[in-house]
């Protein structure tokens, strides 16, 4: 069963980003940045450029520097607002199931995904940037997580087979979509009927951490949009202290 689960129909902001808390060694002069996987990233005026086919909330950067996205996206600190641990234990994961998160990274959640879908489990961690499914692979061998497979998508597919995964994971990751409806009524083919698809993105607001706000997309508009993609809205988890949990599944 499903815990704490809530049955409901995630500018430029001043506040100091995470990327400015702790900067890696080729970052760029702090300015506002973008999340994607919940640490900042670059820029929105210097590297960003809106996708084509989305909003005004779309931007695509780059995150070719695996070993500097590491330092942001697995700094120790995310832990306390990202809690990690007590996220992927309330989406209740089967043993044996198989879980993808697309907009892995450099696999911050990839360790507790593995973990709990046990060593008959799968996790497939994906990724549109070739030198971070290299880092999540190195990753795995290294952490012993051997039914972690990092795997490449792309920006208009999510790189999965029809039915393949029970449950998919999108972590500060929406709003770096493009044309949203048709990527995730393609995604909806990769989850068997009754599957899963959980939606983690910033809440509005004066955040310390997140993208600034124009940049991000109101859980409402979250819903709308997946329920035009073929999505029904399951409900929302009340446990992040800055973001969202939004759960949707796949119907008949």
């Amino acid at each position: 069963m499903w815990i704490t689960l809530l049955l409901l129909s995630c500018g430029t902001t001043s506040t100091k980003t995470e990327a400015e808390l702790a900067v890696a060694p080729t970052a760029e002069p702090a300015t506002e940045a973008v999340v994607a996987h919940g640490a900042p990233g670059e820029s929105h005026e210097v590297h960003g450029r809106p996708h084509h086919g989305g909003d005004h909330a779309t931007v695509d950067h780059s995150f070719a520097d695996a070993e500097r996205w590491s330092q942001v996206f697995d700094d120790p600190e995310r832990d306390a607002w990202q809690m990690p641990a007590e996220l992927v234990a309330a989406l209740e994961l089967e043993p044996g199931s198989t879980v993808a998160d697309i907009g892995a990274g450099t696999g911050y959640f990839n360790p507790h995904l593995s973990a709990a879908v046990g060593p008959e489990g799968r996790v497939i961690a994906v990724d549109i940037e070739q030198s971070l499914v290299d880092w999540m692979t190195e990753r795995a061998e290294r952490e012993g997580t051997a039914n972690v497979e990092a795997r490449l998508g792309a920006t208009d597919d999510p790189g999965l087979q029809p039915g393949e995964a029970d449950v998919v994971l999108l972590v500060d990751t929406y709003h770096h979509v493009g044309d949203r409806v048709a990527y995730f009524a393609r995604l909806r083919e990769a989850v068997p009927p009754g599957g899963r698809l959980v939606i983690v993105d910033f809440k509005p607001g004066d955040l310390p951490v997140g993208p600034p706000e124009s940049h991000r997309i109101p859980q409402e508009k979250v819903v709308a949009e997946l329920e035009a993609a073929g999505w029904a809205e399951v409900g929302s988890l009340e446990l992040l202290p800055y973001q969202f949990v939004q759960v949707m599944a796949r119907g008949e």
